[in-house]
């Protein structure tokens, strides 16, 4: 009869040792390690770090193009005249380059578009994702997606023909057929798909257990709707604001069909104006010989355009990082 040590000892099992390639122990074989040596994963990386490349090569190359131009430009006209003067006028025999007119008819477009596709789009959002059926959602969603899908030449000719040449002239004949305020809520309307795709992704985003937690307190719809669920997603829609205006800064077709190219320092959304985009694509198709300084002013309009939709966009991470929620 076996003694009560050796049948104490016999019943001991060895620890099971984690399978190979498994360091951590977990039970969790990493096979990733595998990849390391095969030629097509190696191919197929290479290939993506060449495009990921390639956009910085690509960004870098727009960059240096316009800053090249530029500077040629700046040697003869000082950064503190272009910034700051109230005249523009790139052609004739005295020529002047202040751009606020320009940069003036570029806010004005996009304030207009700001008050009509921010709220309409925000609208649109809470709509879609917490009070639309399921059958009304199949149906608005495609809707806003063809509406993104519309070419903005069409939306300049709808601002001209039908926003200004029926309604604004509509109530007043003798208003100019050229003019921001058509402009610039066409520019609204084609913003109002990013800012109710972009809006409605943060609302979807926030946790069903907020929302459950204000039911069972009492809290209405519209309560819960405006209290907890658009605070919660808040970083979200102030992305999709501020991309939303970088859009309708950079919007060019629109502004130069229906705006005018009249470089107009003014607030009066009635009169004709000419954006920053608006006076490149004027200046593009004109015939102004490269090397001039009418030429350079091309570059310099733009690189002050690519520096304001940066900053836009620096703004827009900023903001998400600083008011990004984790749940």
């Amino acid at each position: 009869m076996p003694s009560s040590e050796t049948t104490q000892t016999s019943s001991v099992q060895p620890l099971p040792q984690p399978p190979a390639g498994d360091p951590s122990g977990n039970g969790a074989v990493d096979y990733s390690t595998n990849l390391e040596w095969s030629p097509g994963e190696r191919v197929v990386q290479a290939l993506l770090g060449a495009c990921a490349l390639l956009t910085v090569v690509i960004t870098l190359s727009i960059v240096g193009t316009l800053a090249y131009e530029s500077f040629s430009f700046f040697l003869s006209v000082g950064v503190l005249d272009f910034l700051t003067g109230t005249d523009w006028r790139y052609a004739g025999v005295d020529p002047s380059f202040g751009v606020l007119p320009l940069v003036s008819g570029t806010l004005l477009i996009t304030v207009i578009a700001a008050l009509v596709g921010l709220p309409l789009g925000l609208g649109a959002a809470i709509y879609i994702s917490q009070y639309a059926s399921r059958t009304a959602r199949k149906i608005l969603k495609p809707a806003l997606e063809v509406l993104a899908g519309v070419p903005t030449v069409v939306y300049g000719y709808f601002a001209l023909t039908f926003v200004s040449g029926v309604i604004i002239q509509g109530i007043d004949s003798s208003l100019p057929p050229l003019n921001a305020l058509s402009a610039g809520v066409v520019v609204g309307v084609m913003i109002i798909p990013m800012v109710a795709s972009v809006s409605e992704d943060a609302l979807q985003a926030v946790p069903a257990s907020l929302s459950d937690g204000a039911y069972a307190l009492g809290a209405t719809k519209i309560e819960v709707v405006l209290r907890i669920i658009v605070p919660a997603a808040l970083s979200g829609i102030i992305a999709s604001f501020i991309l939303a205006i970088s859009r309708a800064i950079g919007e060019t077709m629109i502004v130069a069909i229906a705006a005018g190219a009249s470089a107009n320092l003014t607030i009066d959304p009635l009169e004709s104006i000419q954006t920053m985009t608006g006076f490149i694509v004027q200046v593009a198709k004109g015939d102004i010989d490269q090397g001039t300084l009418s030429y350079q002013s091309l570059f310099a309009v733009g690189l002050l355009l690519y520096l304001i939709t940066l900053g836009m966009n620096l703004l827009a991470t900023w903001l998400t990082r600083r008011y990004q929620e984790n749940y």
